[in-house]
């Protein structure tokens, strides 16, 4: 069902890979929605997808841009205002990753080179795209950029590595820069901790499927998909959350404040 929500809005969405992408979900539902998109990727990740038939079928333009590389993200930002005929109102940022666990490198044996990379690509990256946003008055009053991001930025779920410090330095930089685009241009910055999800990304992390079955069991709403979370995010790229910002936003059924369920003590009782 579409509200046109964001009717004559504009913005991009970064990290779109494949249909399983909560990026590809978010920026179907921003055209039904009556926005207007340009999409982003790395080279190196489009060739990989399939992001060509995302952007036909929303009628969008795509601009590979290396997030990590303030030069990409200025030429991005410059020919997406000329594209969309206008500042910007809003920016999904979905982006992470880790070498270190694609390549099976234990948290307490860490190479890291690969680290600092996964810190740029994951983190860094999105204090980037702010700074150059900013630098360039690129964003309407009231607009919003949203993040994601996951809970191990707050608890430990081991195999998540050091991509859940990643997410905690993510995390952060949402509010601090937060604080100084709301106060500077009225433009709201938040993250969306989204539950585990079957992305390309998701499934990279060793013991997936057991974890999501799990997370499924405690959340008293069940797992959140990439589906819900595009609808969430269109709730924060609209005009009806002009106030949320600086905030982490739990998008996971429930789990986040639940101790135990019943279904999990189940497993246990003898």
């Amino acid at each position: 069902m579409a509200y046109n929500l964001l009717k004559g809005k504009k913005g991009i969405i970064f990290g779109a890979l494949d249909e399983n992408s909560i990026a590809w979900k978010t920026a179907e539902r921003v055209v039904e929605e009556g926005g207007e998109i340009v999409l982003t990727n790395a080279p190196i990740a489009m060739r990989m997808g399939s992001i060509k038939k995302l952007a036909e079928k929303t009628n969008a333009k795509i601009i590979p841009a290396d997030a990590t590389n303030v030069e990409d993200l200025e030429k991005l930002i410059d020919e997406s205002i000329e594209i969309l005929g206008g500042k910007l109102d809003f920016v999904l940022h979905s982006i992470g990753m880790s070498i270190n666990v694609r390549k099976g490198k234990h948290y307490t044996n860490q190479n890291y080179d690969w680290t600092h990379k996964g810190l740029d690509v994951s983190a860094m990256s999105f204090h980037k795209l702010m700074q150059t946003l900013h630098k360039k008055d690129a964003m309407n009053e009231w607009g919003s950029i949203v993040a994601l991001t996951y809970m191990a930025a707050q608890r430990v779920f081991p195999d998540y590595n050091d991509m859940a410090d990643n997410k905690a330095f993510l995390e952060s930089i949402a509010r601090s820069f937060g604080y100084f685009y709301g106060k500077d241009k009225k433009v709201r910055v938040n993250t969306i901790s989204q539950s585990p999800t079957p992305t390309t990304a998701g499934k990279g992390v060793k013991g997936f499927d057991g974890f999501i079955n799990y997370a499924d069991q405690m959340s008293p709403l069940g797992n959140a998909t990439a589906a819900d979370c595009a609808d969430y995010t269109l709730t924060l790229f609209s005009d009806l959350t002009k106030k949320v910002t600086m905030q982490n936003l739990f998008h996971d059924g429930g789990f986040s404040n639940t101790g135990v369920s019943d279904e999990v003590m189940a497993k246990f009782e003898k």
